[in-house]
């Protein structure tokens, strides 16, 4: 009978690995909060229409990426691609909202996208966002890069690379997308790739964003989003970087820095690290007024980022497993039940152990108990049951291993 294999693009976290992404969420969390930010948790399934409103049917995640299926009464289901889209169709649902009213939501939890599976980047991948709902400020953008700034720190990632950009708003931005368009049409449309012959009809600016070699070359010289701002705009923009500068970010301008998705205005950036000598990209984000508008909630500001949790365990050394306090061994059959409810009376104080179940040979337990980690071996045998005693011996000092009475050692604890 053929084995059943995981789905391609699909990945286990054993123990080793997962404790990387519980350390990110407890500093994510301790960071956050921190920052007045609470948890928010949303499913992952939602309607398809919230991406193909939200994120854009011309996009490449909602017309190649998605996880998209008819349910039992043929309604179209998407597994979600991205967080932002679900965090604000919760916050309209909710109709907590209040005009000068700012709510700030962090959430963790894992993507789906069809793409071709890579190192740090997998079909089903793990994201942490952070959202600002009711902030038009500037200052709600610079926050949340100090925000950033600040979690990344705390997993040891100091080596960091900020680009900035501002994509203009919808008075500012249409002139922009003409002059795009303008320089495009004096290109041999030929040399561009498929996908991009294909932007240029639909979205513009995301012919910027593209990876092909021949397509940077041909916009290397087209016209910066930077200089057809709007006066509000470029007020807007020279107040994060003002913040940013007043709090030491180093930060790059990047006038071809896109964001991948239709909805983000005005201020955008991508954060990288060179900790481990090479460039990974682990986070971006930006600002998104018009999108929970367009969704049908308030006409509310909004700004975001989202961290790619594989990228940044790419980066992360091997978070040490919390060592256990002991390991019960059981060297004679007779003393397995009692050797549980002593574990359990253990752990019932609070301390973290487990036991080796069944008897077995005392060489073969010594090896368990190394390999567990633990600090104290408890030994339990045939002579133990009869006694009532426990045998401790001390894996991590240097004593005499003991034979003490059961419940005088509890007692003690």
């Amino acid at each position: 009978m053929a084995k059943v294999q995981k789905i391609k693009g699909f990945v286990d976290l054993f123990p080793e690995e997962s404790a990387k992404f519980s350390f990110m969420e407890s500093q994510a969390r301790e960071t956050f909060t921190r920052y007045g930010f609470g948890e928010l948790r949303t499913p992952i399934l939602e309607k398809t229409a919230l991406f193909q409103k939200s994120i854009g049917e011309d996009t490449d995640v909602v017309g190649k990426e998605m996880f998209t299926f008819p349910d039992r009464k043929n309604r179209s289901l998407t597994m979600r691609p991205e967080a932002t889209a679900g965090v604000v169709r919760a916050f309209i649902e909710s109709k907590t909202h209040q005009p000068g009213k700012i709510s700030k939501y962090f959430t963790f939890g894992p993507m789906f996208r069809y793409e071709r599976p890579q190192k740090g980047r997998q079909r089903q991948f793990h994201q942490l966002n952070a959202e600002i709902f009711g902030a038009p400020e500037a200052q709600a953008d610079a926050e949340l890069i100090l925000m950033l700034r600040s979690f990344l720190n705390s997993l040891g990632l100091n080596k960091l690379t900020i680009e900035l950009n501002s994509l203009g708003c919808h008075e500012c931005r249409p002139t922009y997308k003409q002059a795009l368009v303008d320089y495009y049409t004096s290109k041999d449309k030929a040399l561009f790739c498929e996908d991009c012959q294909r932007r240029m009809e639909t979205n513009p600016l995301r012919v910027l964003d593209c990876k092909v070699p021949a397509c940077k070359e041909l916009v290397a010289d087209a016209p910066c989003i930077t200089d057809h701002l709007c006066e509000e705009c470029e007020a807007h923009f020279t107040d994060v970087k003002t913040i940013l500068d007043g709090a030491n970010v180093e930060y790059t301008l990047n006038p071809r820095l896109v964001r991948g998705l239709d909805y983000y205005v005005r201020t955008c950036f991508e954060v990288a690290s060179y900790d481990i000598g090479s460039q990974t990209a682990v986070a971006g984000g930006g600002r998104y007024d018009g999108l929970i508008r367009n969704l049908g909630g308030p006409d509310c500001s909004a700004t975001g980022f989202a961290c790619g949790m594989e990228r940044l365990a790419l980066l992360l050394d091997q978070i040490a497993l919390e060592k256990p306090d002991f390991y019960l061994a059981v060297v004679d059959k007779s003393a397995a039940n009692a050797a549980m409810l002593f574990a359990q009376q253990l752990r019932d104080k609070g301390f973290k152990g487990e036991t080796s179940f069944s008897g077995g040979s005392m060489k073969s337990r010594m090896r368990a108990a190394n390999k567990s980690g633990a600090r104290l071996c408890l030994i339990m045998g045939g002579d133990e049951l009869a006694n009532g005693t426990i045998t401790v011996k001390y894996m991590e000092e240097e004593r005499d291993q003991e034979t003490v009475d059961r419940a005088a050692y509890l007692d003690k604890l």
